[in-house]
Order: structure tokens, then sequence, then C-alpha cells
């Protein structure tokens, strides 16, 4: 685990109730603590919600759901980020207090904001999300403070002594994207062995709004839509068993292209999945 650093998108990051709160940074820091709850994606497994149904009594948002071991979290990281702590440092003193070895950087310290623009105007990324459900029609994602904000050190310094870059079955539009958009990182990853994996399986994603966003924006709702998406960024791709067909399409776009099983029920198949993408990019020369 002290070989691998994983950069995480902050665009999704909102001021809730006060807190700042960081959904993607806790889903990997509490997947890697084994504290994830698997069934929803998102949370704490066997949380409580006395205190957002309490808050929600006194008249307080209560449309995001955090639970009360959840909500320590987001306490704890507004504390230190009040002291004066850089995003990253407090979430380094979260992972070491979970027992996360692994090191887990947000892609940045500056304020970065997913605005997604769609046929009822602009939303905050979690209005879009969680509030309105992913409902309305996509029809461009724009990162708001991009101009200004950069990577951090830490992220510039793992990305340039890594040996090779995976890039995770996510949403590439607004969870991949936010972190290329920063400047330099893109050109650090072109410049590294790389692969990703598909997060759409027959032409379904996964987990969140993937596939309806890129019908939404005229892309092919398929594996070879996301690999497109990466054209000129990657060497090699993994796509899922189910779509075998189709992977002679993506490696006509000059891939290396690896077809396996990518749906991760348990410990042993996301061991399984790791270890292709890794003979992958000992293949692209990592």
């Amino acid at each position: 685990p002290a070989d691998l650093s994983i950069v995480v998108n902050t665009g999704d990051d909102f001021e809730h109730l006060g807190l700042h709160i960081s959904p993607d940074l806790d889903t990997v820091t509490y997947t890697l603590a084994g504290l994830a709850n698997r069934e929803n994606g998102w949370g704490v497994a066997g949380d409580s919600f006395e205190a957002l149904a309490a808050l929600g009594r006194l008249g307080a948002p209560s449309w995001f759901r955090l639970g009360d071991r959840d909500l320590a979290t987001h306490l704890q990281r507004t504390a230190l980020l009040s002291q004066g702590l850089r995003l990253t440092e407090a979430t380094a003193r979260i992972c070491d207090a979970l027992g996360v070895t692994a090191q887990v950087l947000p892609m940045t310290d500056d304020p970065l904001a997913t605005k997604v623009v769609t046929n009822e105007g602009e939303l905050d990324f979690q209005d879009y999300f969680v509030r309105r459900r992913c409902e309305p029609v996509v029809r461009e994602i724009r990162f708001a403070g991009v101009e200004t904000a950069r990577p951090s050190a830490e992220v510039v310094a793992a990305l340039e002594m890594a040996d090779g870059i995976v890039i995770a079955p996510s949403n590439p539009f607004v969870s991949v994207e936010p972190i290329l958009a920063l400047p330099g990182l893109r050109e650090i990853v072109v410049s590294k062995p790389a692969v990703a994996v598909s997060p759409i399986v027959g032409g379904q994603a996964i987990k969140g709004p993937a596939a309806k966003m890129l019908g939404e924006l005229g892309l092919e709702v398929s594996p070879a839509g996301v690999a497109a998406r990466y054209d000129g960024l990657i060497e090699g791709f993994v796509m899922d068993q189910q779509d075998e067909a189709l992977a002679a399409g993506v490696r006509g776009m000059g891939l290396d292209v690896v077809v396996t099983q990518t749906i991760m029920r348990s410990d042993d198949e996301r061991a399984a999945l790791a270890r292709e993408c890794i003979e992958l990019l000992r293949r692209a020369g990592a």
C-alpha cells in the first residue's frame, strides 16, 4: 500500500451545513479503511442517521444524506481546515487515524467546482447528482475555478515518480476530467505508461450517471465511447467480458485491450482486476 498513490477528484466538494464535504475523498478513504457501505456506494457501512433526522426537524436541509459516523469525518476535516491545514494535510491525518497506509491525495488544495450545464440551466454538481437525481439533460460540464487552481505539490510528485498510471472505472466527465483539467497533469499522464478501466458494461454504468452523460453529450454509450474519450492519453484499456464483441474496434484505436471480469463483487475480484491492470501497464512499458 505504501507504493500506491491515489489522486482523487475534488470537483464534487462543497459546503453543506457549514461543513467541508469531500464525497470522492471519503469514498476512497472509507473503502481502503474497510468501512465503506458497499451497498450504497457511499458513506459508512452500518451507519445511523439520527443527527440528520434531528437537523431535518429543526428545518435544516436533509437532502444530502450524512450518516452519524460519516458526519464525524466532515466535522474533523472542517476543523482541521479552519486551523490552516491544506486539504491534502487534513486528508492525510484522517487517513492515518483510520489506518489507511496508501497515499490518498486530493487533486488540488484550491477551490474547483464541477458545474453541470443542463436543459434547466447550470447546476452545482451535488444539486444535479443528489438533489435532482441526475434527471436534467446534460449539455456541458465545466470546472469553475480551473483557471486559478493548481495541483498540489504532492500530486505532481506522485505522478512524476509513478511507474504507471491506472485510470479507475470512474465517470470520465466528472471524476477523471476535473483532475486532467489542472495545469500540467494531462501532460504528466501522457508521459507515463497509462491504462484505463471502462466504467460502462453492457451499455450501462456500473454506478452513477456515466452512461446517461455519454448519450446526452452525443457519444457512444459503450467501452468504445469511453476509450475514445481518453484518446492520446492511454496505451491500454480494460473492458468487461460482456463487451468482448467491441474489443476489436477498441484495438483499432491503437490500444492494447484486455477483456476480463470488471464487475467487482468481492476482494478476490478486485485483486484479479488489479493484476490485469498491472500486467497491462508492464506491457505498456511500466
